[in-house]
């Protein structure tokens, strides 16, 4: 099954839109590299008035990305207290506040790994991940309130929240989503949008990234990070209703690129390797997906809408313009101890393991600088963002 055009096929599962249109934020996954959101969120705030409801009525999030979306649509109602609360859980960032990485946890869990190997299973289960993000699933509970993002649909603060995960046994990205108004469940190439009472599993399933954290079970099916299977990640927010996007990624655009760092002269290590899985993994088809809104846009500019039941999508893309990983290995003594040792071991604490560390950096000293970036990036890009934000459809 093909994708139509997204401006033909998919507004028609939302029935008439109001004329004022629906802005949507699309906020895509990179780890700790999220903190570049917060700081764009941070200077959107600052070109509001100081209680101003959230200006987003359609919210889509992937990974990291998702846990932003979900404490931003639990304030719809006051957009700067979601910035406020987002910003100092960033500012103030540790490992430990993700995943377990102090020196007995490490050990138990590399003699866990150890005895696997060498007994083949026998005496002790295959671990089902590197970590264990149990300190993440408990700083959630302590910051996304579901019962407020629920009373934001249902008063009219919020028409939509996706949270994106892709699941293991049918290899589909999935959007699930909650919204104020009735909206079909869609069903395209690869991927499809569920109604769902979102909750916590949604959100650690998004963020479960491969091998480093473990697949979440719902419904009897597994699911991992949204990343994986994300070919089309504007989709859900226009499949929403979403006629003007403002996208918040972590990653350069695409172009020539930096090299990683020097090799040994044995090759890449295994640290080198899967910091280049892992920025595979985060490199969205988001570009190829700004075309295509691009290309149906112009197709709409040369025969019309009438009959058509076209929609123009109009959609601004604010990311990192530099290679993240020299800000990284700036700060990667901040990491835990054990945790350096193991990074060091797999050969990811030197300059080629450094795309590793800018995704894996939970560290305070890195989130703080991602977050003034992100700032100064949405200052600079003022007068785009605050069109996108008083334009209409």
């Amino acid at each position: 099954m093909t994708d139509p055009p997204y401006s033909a096929a998919l507004s028609d599962p939302v029935g008439d839109a109001p004329s004022a249109g629906r802005l949507g934020l699309v906020l895509l996954g990179g780890g700790a590299r999220g903190a570049y959101q917060v700081g764009v969120l941070k200077a959107i705030v600052e070109m509001l008035p100081t209680d101003a409801p959230s200006p987003f009525r359609i919210i889509s999030g992937t990974s990291a990305g998702a846990i932003s979306a979900a404490v931003i649509a639990s304030h719809a109602q006051h957009l700067r207290c979601g910035a406020v609360n987002l910003e100092r859980v960033w500012r103030n960032f540790h490992v430990d506040q993700v995943f377990r990485a102090d020196t007995r946890s490490m050990l138990r869990n590399g003699l866990h790994w150890l005895l696997a190997l060498l007994t083949g299973g026998w005496l002790a289960r295959s671990p089902r991940s590197v970590f264990d993000n149990t300190p993440l699933r408990e700083l959630l509970e302590r910051h996304v309130n579901f019962a407020r993002i629920r009373q934001a649909l249902d008063h009219g603060h919020l028409d939509a929240l996706a949270i994106n995960a892709s699941a293991y046994r049918s290899a589909l990205s999935v959007a699930f989503y909650s919204c104020a108004r009735d909206v079909d469940p869609w069903q395209h190439a690869g991927r499809y949008g569920t109604l769902a009472e979102l909750g916590l599993d949604h959100l650690m399933a998004s963020s479960a990234v491969p091998f480093i954290f473990p697949p979440v079970s719902m419904n009897g099916e597994f699911y991992g990070d949204g990343a994986m299977r994300e070919t089309s990640p504007l989709a859900p927010a226009i499949n929403l209703g979403a006629d003007r996007l403002l996208i918040v990624g972590v990653r350069p655009p695409a172009g020539p690129e930096r090299p990683s760092g020097p090799f040994d002269r044995d090759g890449p290590t295994f640290g080198q390797l899967f910091g280049f899985m892992l920025d595979t993994l985060f490199a969205d088809g988001l570009q190829a997906d700004l075309d295509r809104v691009e290309r149906d846009n112009l197709l709409i500019a040369s025969v019309g809408t009438a009959g058509a039941g076209l929609r123009r999508v109009r959609a601004l893309h604010l990311a990192p313009r530099d290679d993240l990983g020299p800000l990284a290995e700036r700060h990667a003594d901040e990491m835990p101890r054990p945790l350096r040792v193991l990074l060091r071991t797999i050969g990811a604490a030197n300059p080629g393991g450094r795309t590793l560390l800018s995704y894996l950096l939970f560290e305070a000293g890195y989130t703080r600088e991602l977050i003034a970036l992100g700032y100064a990036d949405g200052l600079r890009q003022r007068e785009q963002i605050q069109e996108l934000l008083l334009s209409e459809p």
